[in-house]
This record gives C-alpha cells, structure tokens and sequence, in this order.
C-alpha cells in the first residue's frame, strides 16, 4: 500500500517553500512599480493554503517510505509544484493556463521550451520567477539524480549508488551534510557565472538571471534574441559553465573534501570531456570552411551551440538550423546525447552510450570467440545484468515515448519536423526544437493546445528518466 500521509506531508513542505519563493519576485514588481505585487500575492496564498491544508492532514505522521512510494512521490512533486507555480504567469496580462502550465513545466525540468515572447520588455518580476523555477529545478534534480534513482535502478543509474555510498560514509559521515554540500557547489558555481556574465558585459540583473539558467542547464533568457544579443565574452563563459555543470555535481564534492582530481578519474568524466572537445573543433572546422568563416568566430559558435544542446541547455547565439541540411543532422543527433549522471542535463547521457558500447565490443569479441569470458566493468565496478537490464529497458521506453509523443503531434495538426524534434526536444529537455516554428529562432507559443499538454508530459517524462513514471501506469504498482 501506498504511505499517503507521509507523501502529503512532504508535497505540503514542497508548496509550502514554493509559496515563500513566490514573494521573491514580489521586490522586483514593488521596486520597477510593475502592478503584479497583487498576482504573486495571490498566488503564494492560493499555494499556501492548499500546502497548510497538506501538512495539517498529516502533521506528526512518521515519514517512512518505501521504493513504490519514492516513485509516486517523485513524480508528484513535480507535477504538483508545476501546476501551483503556474499561478503567476497565468495571472500576468491573459497567459491561459495551458501556456503557463507549459512555461512552468519547462522550467522546472529545466528543458528551456517557451511561449512567451517579448521578453525584452517583459517585467522583471516575470522574468526572475521563470529563471528561479529553473534553478531550484536544476537543484531539485541533482537530489533526485543522487538520492532517489540509483536507489530504484532507473536505468542502470545503480552503477552510482555505491560509489556514493562508500563516499558518504567515509568523507561525510551524514547524508544530510552531502545535500549541504552539494546546494553550497551549486550556488558557488552559479555566483561564478554570474559574476563571469557581469564582466562579460552583462547587467546585474541580466548576470543573475542567465547565471541562474547556465548552472541549471535550463536556457532561459532574459531577451528574444536568446544570447544572440549579447557579446563572445559571455559567449564563452557561457560555454564553460554550461560544461562544468554537466558534470556530476557529487565530484566536485569530492574533490573538494578528498583534496584530489576526483571528476577527472571518474570514466564517464573524461568521456564527456573527450567527446566535446573532439566534436567542437570538428564542428568548427567544418562550419570554418562551409560558411566561409574565421576559425575562432566558427570555434565560439560551434562551442556554445554544441555545449548548450549536449548539455540539454537549450540557448542559441545563432539559429544553427540556417547552416544547412548537415548541421541540422547534427544538431538533431546531438539532442539525444545529454552529459553526465548526477548533472543536471537531461538526454540519455554519456554513461550510457559508454555501457552500450560495452556491451556491443563484448558482443563482437564473442562472435570471434563464442566461449570466451569477456568481464565487463565501469569505472573498476563490474556491469552485472540487473544494470544491463534496466539500462535496455529505459533505452526502449525512451525511444517508444518519442515515437508515440511524435505521432501525437502529428495527429493533431503539428507539421512532422516540429513533431519529431518537439518531441525529441521535450523528452531530452533540451528546448529549442528544429525548423521554422519551434527552431532556434521561433518559440512553441503557435502550437495547439493539446500539444503543450503532451509535451509538458513528455518533459516530465524526460527529466524523471521516463521509467520512474511509467511503473505508476502498472496495475501491480497499485496492487491489483
């Protein structure tokens, strides 16, 4: 049976916090005289009262949960928290709820999809609630990534459970302190950014915000134009921070309480660092030579753009989808890759492609040498078949959930470019789909109805690694 008043006592601590973060952009509107005190008010009201009614139902229960109820619980957090934090967009000048809940869902799995347009203009309270709900999205990943999905095996992600078990009980001898230490990483790096963005000739309020989206790999700009409108300074620090932040947040943790290289010692670390190197400069190069380019202005593009879309981030400093037939190929393969586990990228990530390929040198060994025993290991821990199965089994759920996502939006009216790369797009949040409607240049704000509705699903699916959602649909997960 599912535990219901333990997870209503941490969905009402959840909304509860969301209500307090709502008075946040409550300064900004009183400071810029924006008339939207009264809608962020109302909204943290509305969300407080449904978080006290939670919390009274269920105050002084013991909060004991079992694997079944970390999936439910999981998955309604952040629906709950993404149709409360709507709130405030669906109040600001007619937004319908379908765009708000859209914009809310977006930002919170830090996919980067948007409807709004006129951001250039639009108050700052709006813009500083769409860049926070990416950062405590960012955040709230990175525990789920760490705490919660190696626990339940989501797709052999049980390959980081006991390196960080074995390092909590060695280096910091409290789980708790290693949520503290990684909140303290994430902020540091987000100051850093920002203070990066600043000296690159941004604003403060410009730095906060796309410091807040880079860290959270999320994209969300403060302008139209996206980091078009801004300088290769900011270009580049862009560049850097979204590649640090696709590392795994743990190994900074590491490093920092082992005085050692801890991330660079980690396979999949130098994966993710091998293949983006080697892809840039092979990107540059051939944007160099077929727009007729100089190499550091073709290396700036090729960088920013590839890093934003390996690591699901989702900004553009050009619309790529102009550089023709190839570098749409290119960008569209891109989309699936992701960074690393217990990052806050989405896609299928780095480590998996390295299991993959794992698993297919063994196949080829064996058909050379069928009685051979050809042992399997990732970062010196041997790959058993639990992970190999979980890992084959998110592979299919995520390729079927595209497919069907796809098809879904075609049946709707949405043209088959937009459907296939807004559902890729969606699925591995990385934002800006390929085309002229939903590309780099263009925003999903056209689409119908029921298509946000369905890509906002396929966002959540995405972020949550699509298996914690789809044992929820199992009549056994219910008990029947």
């Amino acid at each position: 049976m599912i535990n219901v008043r333990p997870l209503l006592l941490l969905l009402g601590l959840f909304l509860a916090v969301l209500a307090g973060l709502m008075l946040v952009p409550v300064g900004f509107s009183l400071y810029h005289n924006e008339g939207l005190v009264q809608d962020f008010l109302l909204s943290a009201a509305l969300t407080g009262g449904v978080a006290f009614v939670a919390l009274g139902s269920s105050w002084g229960c013991k909060v004991t949960l079992h694997t079944r109820d970390f999936y439910l619980f999981t998955t309604l957090t952040w629906f709950v928290v993404a149709l409360f934090a709507a709130l405030p967009f669906t109040f600001f000048h007619a937004i319908s709820y379908t765009d708000a809940f859209f914009e809310t869902m977006s930002g919170i799995t830090t996919t980067g999809s948007t409807v709004m347009s006129g951001l250039d203009t639009a108050p700052w309270s709006i813009l500083i609630w769409r860049s926070l709900l990416q950062w405590l999205g960012g955040i709230g990943f990175i525990a789920v990534g760490v705490a919660i999905l190696p626990m339940i095996n989501v797709g052999g992600m049980r390959l980081f459970r006991t390196e960080s078990s074995d390092w909590s009980d060695k280096s910091l001898p409290r789980t708790k302190l290693i949520g503290r230490a990684l909140v303290k990483v994430y902020v540091v790096l987000t100051l850093l950014c920002g203070v990066g963005y600043y000296l690159s000739g941004m604003t403060v309020f410009e730095a906060i915000n796309h410091a807040m989206t880079t860290v959270s790999t999320g994209g969300y700009s403060t302008t139209d134009s996206s980091m078009t409108h801004f300088s290769v300074a900011a270009h580049w620090n862009g560049t850097l921070f979204m590649f640090l932040s696709g590392l795994p947040m743990l190994l900074y943790v590491q490093s920092i309480y082992r005085r050692s290289m801890a991330p660079w010692n980690d396979q999949q670390v130098r994966g993710y660092t091998r293949f983006v190197i080697a892809a840039s400069l092979a990107l540059a190069i051939w944007l160099a030579r077929a727009q007729d380019m100089d190499f550091f202005p073709a290396l700036t593009l090729a960088a920013f753009n590839l890093v934003s879309v390996v690591t699901t981030t989702g900004f553009a400093s050009t619309d790529y989808s102009l550089w023709g037939p190839a570098a749409n190929i290119i960008f569209f393969l891109l989309m699936f890759v992701g960074a690393c586990s217990g990052s806050t990228s989405g896609a299928i990530k780095i480590f998996r492609f390295q299991l993959a390929r794992a698993i297919v040198m063994k196949a080829l060994r064996q058909h050379i040498h069928p009685n051979a025993v050809v042992p399997q290991r990732y970062n010196r821990r041997p790959i058993n078949e639990d992970i190999l199965r979980s890992l084959v089994a998110f592979t299919m759920l995520f390729m079927v959930t595209i497919a069907a996502l796809s098809l879904f939006l075609v049946l709707v009216g949405v043209d088959p470019i937009s459907s296939l790369t807004g559902a890729v797009t969606a699925v591995t949040n990385v934002g800006p789909g390929l085309g002229e409607v939903i590309g780099p240049a263009g925003n999903f704000s056209s689409l119908p109805d029921s298509a946000k509705w369905a890509l906002s699903v396929g966002m959540l699916l995405g972020r949550l690694e699509i298996v914690t959602v789809a044992v929820l649909f199992l009549r056994t997960f219910w008990g029947y």
